[in-house]
C-alpha cells in the first residue's frame, strides 16, 4: 500500500501487481491494476486501508500526516516512512524500500537515475523563486527535494535560507526580490501559461513537469533533461 504517488510509481514499475492499494494522487503509471483507491496524501480512508491488511504502508514525513500514520500502526499494520529532502537521500531511500525492504532486484531505472545526474553540468547561474501554491502565495524555503534538484542544474532559491521550508511570502514581496526567473510547477498548483506569470510582470518564467521536479521515482531519469530544457525555454 503506498500514500506517496512517487513511490507508487517506483514499486509499480519495479514490481507490477505488488501494490493492494494507492491514493487519489497517484497517478504514474497510468495502469495500477487492482490497486484500490483509498482517498488522498493527506486525508486517507484510514478505515479502508485497515481492512485490506497490507503487509506494509509506504508513507512520506513530509507527504503523510503523522495522526494517519499513528492511527494505521495503532491498528498493527506496519508503516514504512521515508525522508527526502535532497537528491542523494532520495536515491538512498528508493534502494532501502525497494531492494532493503521489498526484497526486489535493483531496478534499471534507479541506475539510469543516478547516472543521469551523475552527467549533469549546471548551466548558468540564476536565482529564483519557486511558487508552490497560489491564494496565499507559498515558495519552496529551506531543505527540499525540489530545491537540492534545481540547484543541481544551476539554480539557487533565493529562499533556501528561509526558517520555514514553504513559507507564505506576499506576491508584492516576490515580484521585488530580484530574482532572474520564477519556476512554476504543475503541482501541487497548477500554474499555467495564462496562471502564474502574469503576477510577475517582465520576470522571465519556467513553466516546469511538477513530477520531474519533485517526485522521487522513475522520472528522475529523465528529469535532469526535462527540467533543463524548460529552463532554457525561460531564458
Amino acid at each position: 500500500m503506498s500514500l506517496v504517488p512517487s513511490l507508487t510509481e517506483a514499486v509499480a514499475v519495479s514490481a507490477p501487481g505488488l501494490l493492494a492499494g494507492a491514493t487519489d494522487w497517484c497517478t504514474h503509471p497510468r495502469d495500477l491494476g487492482d490497486a484500490v483507491r483509498i482517498g488522498g496524501t493527506k486525508n486517507p480512508d484510514v478505515r479502508r486501508i485497515v481492512e485490506l491488511r497490507p503487509d506494509l504502508v509506504i508513507a512520506n514525513e513530509e507527504e503523510n500526516r503523522a495522526p494517519d500514520l499513528a492511527a494505521l500502526r495503532a491498528a498493527g499494520l506496519e508503516v514504512l516512512v521515508t525522508e527526502v529532502r535532497d537528491l542523494p537521500q532520495a536515491l538512498r531511500e528508493l534502494d532501502r524500500l525497494l531492494v532493503g525492504v521489498l526484497g526486489l532486484k535493483r531496478p534499471g531505472w534507479l541506475a539510469d537515475a543516478e547516472s543521469a545526474w551523475a552527467r549533469v553540468e549546471p548551466g548558468e547561474p540564476l536565482t529564483a523563486f519557486v511558487p508552490v501554491w497560489r491564494r496565499p502565495w507559498m515558495v519552496l524555503g529551506r531543505d527540499t527535494f525540489a530545491g537540492d534538484v534545481l540547484a543541481r542544474l544551476g539554480v539557487r532559491n533565493a529562499y533556501a535560507g528561509h526558517a520555514e521550508r514553504y513559507p507564505r511570502i506576499p506576491v508584492e514581496e516576490l515580484a521585488g526580490a530580484g530574482c532572474d526567473l520564477v519556476v512554476l510547477p504543475d503541482e501541487p498548483y497548477r500554474f499555467t501559461a495564462g496562471d502564474g506569470p502574469e503576477a510577475f510582470p517582465g520576470l522571465a518564467a519556467a513553466l516546469v513537469s511538477g513530477r520531474h521536479l519533485t517526485w522521487y521515482g522513475p522520472s528522475l531519469a529523465e528529469a535532469p533533461a526535462v527540467l533543463a530544457e524548460a529552463l532554457r525555454a525561460a531564458r
